[in-house]
Formats: structure tokens, C-alpha cells, sequence
């Protein structure tokens, strides 16, 4: 049940051999990872959080229809983590909320959704335009994976001999 259950959860151990860092330098490598080239925000987490950092992102997807009938996307992960350094661990939880926008400009939610737990999602939209060659190519307008920020996170605690645990509830 185990290796299934850390399956279902996400969980990642580090490579044999890796030494471990410690807390301090773990959360800073986490806070590291903020730039201009990444689509997310680590930053230390609030108290009602119950967390130690948090990871954020928002993405606003394009809008379809015109006018009041106009629906626009709004959707906003957060990755809450705990570091346990007596256990060389780190749990994450991670949770979603989408909110379904109308109207020209967007007024007021339509629907609105909540999910936690290490659940990927990815969105993809294209459009066909005319290449220089005449002929009509198909061009991605609108990418959204869960991984571009799940994955970066993972990497640096499993890369600081830590272990990267998935819950449901922290």
C-alpha cells in the first residue's frame, strides 16, 4: 500500500547519497526560485494559511463570446508546504479554484470551483492562421500545465536530499 499510496500522492525521495540540507537553506532555495522566468510566486506563508511557504499562481485564460455573453476563465493554484526537518521532509498541498467570469467587462462570477490535492491539469487553445507560404498552420495561443510549477518545486527539495511528500490535508 505504500508505494501506491505515495503514487496516488505525488511523493518523491531524493537519490541515494544526496547529503541533506538543512531547513534554513532549503526554504531558501525554495524562495530562489522566484524570477521573471517562472510562472509562479513562492513567498512565506500567511498564519491562516497554517504553512511555511506557499507557492501561487494565476492564470486568466481568454475569454469567449462577446458582449453579456462573454465568459472569461480565472484559475488560481496554490501549493502550500510544510518543511519537517526531523523527517528531512517536505508536505505539500495543493489546491485549485476556478471562476467562471461574464459579462464585457467581467462583472460577476457565473461558477465557482475548489479541488485539493496533486491532481495535473493542462489547458491548451489554438487558433489557424495563414503561413508565408499561403497555407493555414495551426498556432497554440494559450498553454496551461500544473506541472510548470509543481515540477520545479519537487526538483529543488528532491535535489536538496529531501523528501517531497503530497497530502491532502496538511
Amino acid at each position: 500500500m505504500g508505494r501506491l499510496w505515495d503514487r496516488l500522492t505525488g511523493t518523491r525521495y531524493p537519490a541515494s547519497g544526496v547529503a541533506p540540507l538543512s531547513a534554513a537553506d532549503v526554504r531558501s532555495a525554495l524562495l530562489a526560485l522566484n524570477g521573471p522566468e517562472v510562472p509562479f510566486r513562492v513567498r512565506n506563508a500567511l498564519p491562516a494559511e497554517k504553512a511555511d511557504l506557499v507557492a501561487e499562481r494565476r492564470v486568466l485564460m481568454p475569454a469567449t463570446g462577446s458582449g453579456s455573453t462573454r465568459r472569461q476563465v480565472e484559475r488560481t493554484m496554490k501549493t502550500r508546504m510544510r518543511l519537517d526537518p526531523a523527517k528531512r521532509e517536505l508536505r505539500s498541498l495543493d489546491e485549485q479554484w476556478e471562476s467562471t467570469l461574464i459579462g464585457d467587462p467581467p462583472r460577476r462570477s457565473l461558477s465557482r470551483t475548489y479541488g485539493r490535492g496533486p491532481a495535473p491539469q493542462s489547458s491548451r487553445e489554438w487558433t489557424y492562421e495563414r503561413g508565408p507560404d499561403g497555407r493555414r498552420h495551426k498556432v497554440e495561443t494559450f498553454r496551461f500545465d500544473s506541472r510548470d510549477m509543481r515540477n520545479p518545486l519537487r526538483d529543488t527539495i528532491v535535489g536538496s536530499g529531501w523528501t517531497w511528500r503530497g497530502v491532502f490535508r496538511l
